[in-house]
């Protein structure tokens, strides 16, 4: 199946020059959504993660189905003041300053290891943030999942040395 084909692009968002890839097109396709997670769990699997890890939001619709098929628990990545008990943070920059992610301090074991998986990859940050998280846990990071890569954007250069799975490229 043609994923790119299910992926709607839509210029000028959210600003002239720029091809927004919409993901919600795929998700809303059934086989298409199928597809999507069943070639994830199919990459996946060689890494044998205990846990996956992802990022608010996108990366929980990837995350929790993709944890389950390799039978790993789920940890969500939130954005600041949305996790109840004692957190680790990690900054990140954005195009015009910065953000920050949380996970709890208690998520996983030290020496769990560790996929952290989201919808894409672009520059990198929101990645590398929560790589910073997996590190300051005690975790053995054994790679990382999206579902598009913006390779011009060059992402991957700001992750860790470790495998890095990827379905669609632009």
């Amino acid at each position: 199946m043609d994923l790119k084909s299910l992926i709607r692009e839509i210029p000028d968002f959210p600003k002239p020059g720029i091809i927004f890839r919409d993901i919600t097109t795929l998700l809303a396709h059934p086989k298409g959504l199928a597809a999507t997670l069943e070639r994830l769990v199919e990459k996946c699997h060689p890494l044998q993660p205990d846990m996956v890890l992802g990022m608010e939001s996108r990366g929980f619709m990837f995350g929790v189905p993709v944890a389950h098929h390799l039978g790993a628990g789920f940890v969500p990545v939130r954005k600041p003041g949305k996790l109840p008990a004692q957190t680790y943070s990690a900054e990140y920059d954005l195009e015009y300053g910065t953000d920050r992610l949380e996970m709890h301090c208690d998520a996983f074991s030290p020496g769990s290891r560790v996929l952290i998986i989201d919808d894409l990859i672009a520059t990198g940050g929101t990645a590398q943030a929560t790589a910073n998280l997996v590190e300051r846990a005690g975790g053995e990071l054994v790679g990382f999942a999206f579902v598009v890569e913006l390779r011009d954007l060059g992402g991957r250069s700001k992750l860790p040395d470790v495998p890095v799975v990827t379905l669609l490229e632009y």
